[in-house]
C-alpha cells in the first residue's frame, strides 16, 4: 500500500510516490483522506479477472419507463444502467478518472494520463491521453472537456450548478491538457474529485443540435459501451465498443466483459418480478424484503437450480432513505409535530410482519459508518455545535439520537400520547375524533408516491395517523407527474433514498443547505434551513483530516436527526441478489463499495450452453 505524504497547503491528497514530494506534483491517482491501494504500476483491480472473456449478452431489469436518453437535464425521466441503484454514466460516457471499487474514495486516471494539483489548492490540471476517441473516432480533447464543464454546470440540471458552484473556469491549456480553476477562498477539497468524475461529452456533436433538451436520439458516447438501439420507455441496448481505446488500460483490463448490456423496463414491480422467473431477463438485485424472503424458493427455475441467489456483503456508507416531511409547509414547519408523526410510525410492528425481520432501523443521516454520531457528543463535537445552542434542540448537546422503539404488537399507545401531547404543544387538538387548529381545521396530509407496492407499508402508518385525528391519505400518480411535484416541493410526505458517498462532501450542500431549500429540482426535499447545518456541511467540505470530517460529520447527524426533518426508515448492509446460472465471476471477493457485477462478470457459454440443455428436458 502506498503511503500518502502531503504537505499541509494542499487541500487533496493525490500522490502515490513511496517518499515525500515538492508541492503541485503530478500523479496518477487521487484520494481525498488515506492511502492509494494500488501503485504507479499497477496493471488491474484486485476485484477482476484481467483475462476474463468477452462476449454475450446479460439481461436487466428496471422500473417504471423513461421518456429521454439525455442523462444530464431536470427535464425528463432519463434511461440508464443501474438505474435500479441510482445509475450509472461511466459505460457510455468516459471520464477522466475513475473510480477503484475496493477503496472507500481513490479514482485513477482514465481519459487523464496525469493529474496535477496546485499547491494553494486553486486549480487542478489533467493531462489527456491523446489516443482517447469517441464513438465516432473523433478525439477527445481539452475543448470538450471544457464544453462538458460549462453546458453541465449552465445549462445542465441543477445539482451540476450546485456541484461546480466553486470552479469558476475550465481552461485549455492545449489540445491535451486542461485546467479547472477554483474560486479564491473556496472550500476546494472535494472539486478535482468531483470534476475528474465529470462525463466528458462531445463539442462538436452539439454543433447540430440542442444540449438542454429531452431526446430519444443518442448522444456521442466514449466509454466502453454504445447505446445502439431506443424502443422508447421499453428497452435499452448497449453494445461494447470491440477495441475501444482503453481496454487495455490498468483501469479497464478484465472490467466491462459483456458484449450487449439490454435493460427491460417494466411498470409493475410484481410483473418484472414473475418476467424474471421466465428467463425475460437475467439479473436483478432484490429490494423488496416480502419478495426475497417468501417468492423465490417455491418457483421451477429456483428449485431446479436454474436461478441462482446470493447475498453480497456490502461496505458502503448507508444510503438515507426516509419519510421526507416537507418543512415549507404546516404542519412539518414545526419541529414538535415532525416529532410526533415519528412517534406513530411503528417500525418494529412493520420490519416483523412486512419485511420478515431482514432489516435494521436507520438511526443517523451516515448509517454504517463511523461518522454515525454516538453516545453523547465529543469536546470537538461542542466546539462545533455550541455556538449555536440557541437555536438547536437541547437534546443535541446531551444525548445519542435513536429512533422511537416499539414492542412490535402494534399497540401503540405509549406513542400516541406522546404524539398528542407534542400535537397539542404545536397548536393541535382532538376535537369531535379531529386533530384540529386553533382555527377548527383538520390537520391532512398526503403520502405522495409513484408505484403502488409501497402503500403496503404506508397503510398502517395512515392507520396509526388516522387514530389520532389527521386526515392521512396516499396518492399514487405517474413517475413523471411524482417527479415534477417533488421538483416544485408540491408534497406533503414524500419517500426518498440519497446514496451517501464514502467521504460526505459538497453534496451535502445540495442535500440540507438553505440555498438549495428553493432551488426547483433540487434536492434539499424536507426543505432544512438551518445556519447550524450549513455551518456544519462547511465544517464536512473544509476538513482536511479524516478525524476532522468524521467530528463534523457526527455534529450534523446530531442536528438533522433531533430536528426531526425526516423520518428514518431502514437498511441492510448487504445486496440480494439472483441470477440466471449462465455467468462466471472472479475469484477474488467482491469489492467493498459496488456489488460489481456489470464490471467484473462475465457471460460464461458452457454455463448458458448447460443452462439451456437443462431447461429444454
Amino acid at each position: 500500500m502506498k503511503k500518502l505524504l502531503a504537505p499541509i497547503t494542499a487541500v487533496l491528497l493525490i500522490f502515490g510516490t513511496d517518499s515525500s514530494f515538492a508541492a503541485s506534483e503530478t500523479s496518477y491517482g487521487l484520494s481525498v483522506f488515506g492511502d492509494l491501494k494500488y501503485g504507479p504500476d499497477f496493471t488491474h483491480f484486485d476485484y477482476v479477472n484481467p483475462d476474463a472473456p468477452k462476449g454475450g449478452m446479460i439481461k436487466l431489469r428496471d422500473l417504471d419507463s423513461f421518456d429521454t436518453v439525455n442523462p444530464f437535464l431536470l427535464k425528463g425521466n432519463p434511461g440508464v444502467i443501474n438505474g435500479d441503484k441510482g445509475g450509472d454514466l461511466y459505460f457510455n460516457f468516459t471520464q477522466l478518472m475513475t473510480r477503484s471499487y475496493d477503496e472507500p474514495d481513490a479514482v485513477y486516471g482514465l481519459l487523464a494520463k496525469s493529474v496535477t494539483i496546485d499547491d494553494a489548492g486553486l486549480w487542478v490540471e489533467f493531462a489527456l491521453r491523446p489516443e482517447a476517441r469517441f464513438h465516432d473516432d473523433t478525439p477527445i480533447t481539452a475543448e470538450d472537456v471544457a464544453f462538458t464543464f460549462n453546458a453541465l454546470k449552465d445549462k445542465g440540471h441543477p445539482r451540476y450548478g450546485l456541484l461546480y458552484r466553486d470552479v469558476i473556469a475550465a481552461k485549455v491549456l492545449d489540445p491535451h491538457k486542461i485546467r479547472f480553476e477554483f474560486r479564491s477562498g473556496a472550500l476546494t477539497r472535494d472539486l478535482p474529485y468531483q470534476v475528474a468524475v465529470m462525463p466528458i461529452l462531445s463539442k462538436a456533436s452539439f454543433e447540430n443540435r440542442e444540449f438542454g433538451v429531452t431526446t430519444m436520439e443518442p448522444l456521442l458516447g466514449s466509454g466502453p459501451y454504445k447505446l445502439v438501439r431506443v424502443s422508447p420507455g421499453r428497452t435499452l441496448t448497449f453494445e461494447r465498443v470491440k477495441n475501444h481505446w482503453a481496454e487495455n488500460l490498468p483501469v479497464h483490463k478484465g472490467r466491462f466483459n459483456f458484449d450487449v448490456i439490454q435493460v427491460d423496463y417494466y411498470r409493475d414491480r410484481t410483473i418484472a418480478l414473475e418476467a424474471f422467473f421466465a428467463g425475460e431477463y437475467d439479473f436483478r438485485e432484490e429490494y423488496t424484503s416480502r419478495s426475497w424472503a417468501t417468492e423465490y424458493d417455491t418457483k421451477p427455475a429456483v428449485k431446479k437450480g436454474f436461478i441462482k441467489r446470493d447475498v453480497l456483503k456490502d461496505a458502503k456508507l448507508t444510503g438515507l432513505q426516509a419519510f421526507f416531511m416537507n418543512s415549507r409547509r404546516a404542519p412539518f414547519d414545526d419541529i414538535r409535530a415532525r416529532e410526533a408523526f415519528g412517534l406513530l410510525f411503528d417500525y418494529e410492528w412493520t420490519n416483523q410482519n412486512l419485511f420478515y425481520g431482514l432489516y435494521d432501523r436507520l438511526g443517523s443521516v451516515f448509517e454504517n459508518s463511523d461518522m454515525k454520531a454516538a453516545g453523547p457528543p465529543s469536546p470537538a463535537e461542542l466546539d462545533l455545535l455550541t455556538p449555536y445552542k440557541n437555536i438547536l434542540p437541547e437534546n443535541v448537546f446531551t444525548k445519542e439520537f435513536a429512533p422511537p422503539k416499539t414492542d412490535g404488537s402494534g399497540n401503540i399507545r405509549t406513542q400516541t400520547r406522546a404524539a398528542l401531547d407534542l400535537f397539542e404543544e404545536a397548536g393541535w387538538v382532538v376535537q369531535d375524533r379531529k386533530l384540529v387548529n386553533s382555527n377548527g381545521q383538520q390537520m391532512k396530509v398526503e403520502f405522495l408516491l409513484y408505484e403502488h407496492s409501497f402503500t403496503r407499508v404506508i397503510n398502517p402508518f395512515v392507520a396509526n395517523l388516522g387514530r389520532v385525528g389527521i386526515d392521512a391519505s396516499v396518492r399514487v400518480i405517474d413517475a413523471a407527474s411524482w417527479q415534477n411535484r417533488v421538483r416544485e416541493f408540491d408534497f406533503d410526505i414524500v419517500v426518498r433514498r440519497f446514496p451517501q458517498p464514502q467521504v460526505p462532501g459538497v453534496e451535502q450542500r445540495d442535500w440540507w443547505g438553505s440555498a438549495a431549500a428553493d432551488v426547483t429540482g433540487g434536492l434539499n426535499i424536507a426543505g432544512v434551513k438551518n445556519p447550524a447545518v450549513d455551518f456544519l456541511v462547511e465544517k464536512i467540505i473544509e476538513a482536511k483530516t479524516r478525524d476532522e470530517l468524521v467530528t463534523a460529520a457526527r455534529a450534523l447527524d446530531r442536528v438533522l436527526m433531533w430536528n426531526y426533518y425526516f423520518i428514518p426508515q431502514w437498511y441492510k448492509a448487504s445486496h440480494f441478489i439472483a441470477y440466471w446460472d449462465k455467468f462466471g465471476w472472479p475469484e477474488s471477493k467482491k469489492p467493498g463499495f459496488d456489488r460489481a457485477v456489470l464490471q467484473s462478470w462475465w457471460y460464461d457459454q458452457a454455463k448458458a450452453e448447460e443452462l439451456a440443455a437443462r431447461r429444454d428436458k
